[in-house]
């Protein structure tokens, strides 16, 4: 086979026809829920949550038990943006994009910081303390679990911690052997940065008019 081809995608001769049509299935609503959240577009939980239950399964079955609970935490937080997304302020409008309070700066802080001692204790639980790639899984999680929950709350800074996860997530997920889920992160990464410049763009005539 052509060596290019060969490096990017042999490890998926290892998987399972079933793993691999799940896996492009999650990556496709995966990049459909970044697209929406880039556009401000509630369509972005309903896809997201698609994209987030396979992907629980998928993982769960690689035995990668940091990914996996991303995804769950994604789920329900899913749910919980939906809702929010959808909570009027008054009898016309709906949660709009904002910026962080100090207070909610110091929940983003609890979260980051609690969710690496969780995610850490885990894997010392099950014993998959090994390698470096825990290390980089612990961070990446508390970076995602923050910038979740601000994308939740409608927050213009969630972009702030996508962009950075993303990029960590590039080379992670390619080492790891999932090559279409490295390309996905590339294509995140991405909109991320289109995403926070549009809701920056957003948030500014917000502001100008009032």
């Amino acid at each position: 086979m052509n060596p290019i081809f060969d490096f990017f995608f042999s490890q998926y001769s290892e998987y399972s026809n079933l793993h691999i049509i799940l896996e492009i299935i999650a990556a496709i609503f995966g990049l459909l829920s970044v697209l929406f959240a880039w556009g401000n577009k509630i369509w972005v939980y309903p896809t997201g949550i698609i994209s987030t239950a396979i992907y629980v399964y998928l993982l769960l079955q690689w035995s990668l038990l940091g990914d996996m609970m991303i995804n769950v935490y994604y789920f329900i937080m899913s749910i919980y943006g939906w809702y929010v997304w959808t909570l009027k302020i008054d009898d016309t409008r709906v949660t709009p994009i904002s910026r962080t309070t100090i207070e909610e700066k110091n929940i983003a802080i609890i979260i980051f910081v609690m969710t690496l001692l969780f995610v850490f204790g885990v894997y010392v639980v099950f014993d998959k303390w090994k390698g470096w790639t825990p290390y980089v899984d612990t961070i990446t999680t508390a970076i995602f679990f923050v910038g979740m929950w601000l994308m939740a709350k409608r927050k213009i800074e969630n972009w702030i911690f996508w962009i950075i996860g993303d990029i960590i997530s590039i080379p992670l997920y390619f080492y790891k052997g999932f090559t279409l889920t490295s390309f996905q992160y590339l294509l995140f990464t991405i909109i991320a940065i289109f995403g926070y410049l549009s809701w920056k763009k957003s948030l500014d005539k917000n502001l100008a008019a009032v």
